[in-house]
């Protein structure tokens, strides 16, 4: 049962607005250590600086998408154990089945309730205290 306040996070999307709504969400369930990238290139970079223990990041976003974002974490040593949930915009099945191949733990599906986002996060981290 990991606390939340410990779980380093990274949030990756084009949208401030999805951003600041992904950080209310994990606030209001305890995350405390959450930092924020606006496409995959900037998360990548972040990535690479301090590997996060949980990614959230979009699928749709210039300079490099979420799928690029996954792949290019699993190939990083350091991040390849990381936590990564894919957030889509409609329940694609083929990009379901994509990321998960290339190896996201879960996935979301805007728009999300905190219990959505909580029940996510409990298949990957267990029950979160």
């Amino acid at each position: 049962m990991p606390a939340t306040a410990a779980i380093h996070t990274l949030i990756v999307d084009d949208q401030q607005t999805m951003r600041a709504l992904i950080r209310t969400s994990l606030q209001q369930l305890g995350f405390r250590e959450i930092r924020d990238a606006s496409d995959g290139e900037a998360g990548l970079r972040s990535v690479i600086a301090q590997p996060p223990h949980l990614i959230i990041s979009d699928f749709n976003m210039p300079n490099l998408d979420g799928l690029g974002l996954l792949r290019a974490v699993r190939a990083h040593g350091p991040s390849s154990k990381t936590a990564f949930i894919m957030l889509t915009g409609r329940a694609d099945r083929e990009l379901v089945q994509r990321a998960a191949q290339f190896g996201a733990n879960n996935y979301l599906v805007k728009p999300f309730t905190v219990a959505q986002l909580k029940e996510k996060l409990e298949t990957v981290f267990g029950t979160l205290t």
